[in-house]
């Protein structure tokens, strides 16, 4: 028999709410300074997710992003277009395609990385004084212990 689910303090409820809007907007704004004006939000998205592993596939890339597999054919196709990215048939599984960088997409996701860790590092070294850089990374170092 299961046990109910305690319920959640609502000042619990509010800070959930205030860090996932934080996280989101921090999030869009990292990827609107690393964005060239040639690629969209979800576009560079995907980039930068391709980027993190060896290969991918398509289903795999469109779960992590949370659109349909249709919706991940339209920004891979606009992706192989502008040269960033190739498909191929995955070996094991033919009606699945592997999708990995080009030389071209590897050097603009790097780009986009570096140019989004300076933007960050710029930010909180002129927006914050040195106890509330402490304060940050003691927040992020107890939000990291949701991830493991």
């Amino acid at each position: 028999m299961q046990s109910e689910a305690k319920p959640v303090a609502p000042g619990m409820l509010q800070a959930s709410l205030d860090v996932r809007v934080v996280v989101g907007r921090l999030r869009r704004r990292i990827l609107q300074v690393t964005d060239g004006e040639d690629l969209t939000p979800s576009q560079s998205s995907v980039l930068m997710r391709v980027s993190r592993g060896d290969a991918v596939t398509a289903a795999a890339l469109a779960d992590a992003e949370h659109v349909r597999q249709q919706s991940m054919a339209v920004t891979l196709s606009s992706l192989q277009r502008l040269g960033l990215i190739h498909r191929t048939p995955d070996p094991a599984d033919g009606r699945r395609q592997i999708v990995e960088l080009t030389p071209a997409g590897r050097e603009r996701a790097e780009g986009a990385r570096q140019a989004g860790v300076e933007w960050l590092a710029r930010a909180l070294e002129e927006q914050y004084d040195d106890a509330e850089r402490h304060t940050i990374s003691e927040a992020m170092r107890l939000l990291g212990r949701l991830t493991n």
